[in-house]
């Protein structure tokens, strides 16, 4: 019998496979539970709002929707988003059991299906989110290559191939949310780098333009198609995707803990996402990228910094959300043990 850690649970209690007859013990998450404070789960989360993809805001939310309708939509996404994960914080502890992933919550509360629903919205989510960071990643890598090289022969995909082996290496290296301490202070150091110096040069090329056209362009359904997709984006913004996952590593009382930490990413922690926004789009008006830096002018070295630090993080970030997915090897360990039932039988 393998040794019980506070982290383990019997394969007959994973009512979900119907497996009740076997006695392995098998790790229930590969995170470590219970020895975070509410501040580094906070970390997490303001790590995630103020991701490199704070760089496309202006140009993907702002410019489709306007000041009026930019500025409500993040305020009214800000406020649904808070209530969405507090009400998610607060079914942490449910019957009597903390729900470590969102999936298990969903089987606990409406069965079996909802557990397999959930399980495949998840991996579409961390899908198209880390695919995202891949991009990005490779965009910041490939714009400081441009500062440096006239003539340009390296091909976007190139860099992300790249960013991927960085981020296969950093996976490596930190194989649980925990194990990132470290490196969440880093992340906050390089998310203020390039919100920061993006914000600066912002505002300084926006003091020094000439009256910016802040009017939104196109055909009525062209507009309508934009509306759609730059509020999606803006209910994307505030989108952690691992609420339960993140509230598994908090020490009790769990659910306080959560809901501190929930306060501290949407007040303070998304003051820089508001300011580069806003102050991005008040600058280049409707001509803003949907990449911040490639509109900015400044020193070569400080936009070759910039952009390598959006590199950096965007590799933490991809990692935070990639944790999600760490239940594989348990999942595994229960094949195993259901076909060597099958074979002594």
């Amino acid at each position: 019998m393998i040794k019980r850690e506070p982290n383990m649970i019997e394969d007959d209690k994973f009512d979900v496979e119907s497996d009740r007859f076997s006695t392995v013990e098998i790790p229930e998450t590969a995170h470590k539970i219970s020895i975070d404070s509410w501040f580094q789960a906070g970390v997490v989360l303001t790590s995630g709002v103020n991701s490199v993809f704070v760089l496309g805001y202006s140009g993907t939310i702002m410019v489709h929707l306007g000041w009026i309708g930019g500025v409500v939509g993040l305020v009214l996404a800000t406020a649904i988003s808070l209530y969405a994960n507090m009400l998610v914080a607060k079914l942490h502890e449910f019957r009597g059991k903390r729900h470590i992933r969102y999936r298990d919550l969903a089987a606990e509360i409406y069965g079996r299906k909802a557990y397999y629903i959930t399980w495949a919205l998840q991996y579409v989510n961390l899908f198209m989110i880390n695919i995202g960071f891949l991009i990005l990643g490779a965009s910041s890598l490939k714009a400081c290559y441009v500062l440096f090289v006239e003539e340009v022969t390296m091909k976007l995909p190139y860099f992300t191939a790249i960013a991927g082996f960085v981020c296969i290496l950093f996976a490596i290296s930190t194989p649980n949310l925990s194990s990132l301490r470290v490196w969440l202070a880093c992340s906050t150091i390089l998310s203020l780098i390039y919100i920061v110096v993006a914000s600066v040069l912002a505002a300084k090329d926006g003091m020094n333009a000439p009256p910016r056209d802040y009017s939104i362009h196109g055909t009525t359904a062209s507009k309508i198609f934009s509306i759609i997709g730059a509020s999606s984006n803006l209910m994307f913004a505030f989108n952690t995707g691992m609420v339960p996952e993140i509230q598994a590593t908090l020490r009790q009382p769990a659910v306080e803990n959560m809901l501190k930490a929930l306060y501290f990413q949407f007040t303070i922690g998304v003051v820089p996402m508001y300011a580069i926004t806003c102050i991005g789009y008040w600058a280049y008006g409707a001509s803003a990228s949907t990449y911040l830096l490639s509109n900015v002018n400044g020193p070569v070295w400080v936009k070759a910094a910039t952009n390598i630090s959006a590199f950096l993080q965007s590799v933490v970030a991809l990692h935070v959300s990639v944790e999600r997915s760490t239940k594989v090897g348990s999942n595994l360990l229960k094949r195993l043990s259901k076909l060597h039932r099958m074979l002594k039988s």
